[in-house]
């Protein structure tokens, strides 16, 4: 059996004119495998992979949220199927 990485997409709201600095932010960051800018209600969209879930969920409680320009996240965790 393969062990496949913890990920999760994680849909961010940035602040008016924050959506380039929070996109390069999270682009620099280990963690994170794609992002991609958006129209429409959310402004980036970011896949993220973890070596385990204690360390996805300190990148999502905390990393995440705590970079400039971040208004509101929302999380969805990929499961194994």
């Amino acid at each position: 059996m393969v062990m496949l990485m913890p990920e999760a997409f994680v849909l961010f709201k940035t602040e008016p004119t924050h959506e380039r600095e929070v996109y390069l932010a999270l682009s620099d960051h280990e963690g994170v495998a794609e992002v991609h800018a958006l129209y429409g209600e959310f402004d980036l969209l970011v896949r993220i992979s973890s070596p385990n879930s204690k360390e996805l969920s300190g990148l999502l409680m905390g990393t995440f949220r705590q970079i400039q320009g971040v208004k509101e996240t929302q999380t969805l965790i990929a499961v194994e199927g």
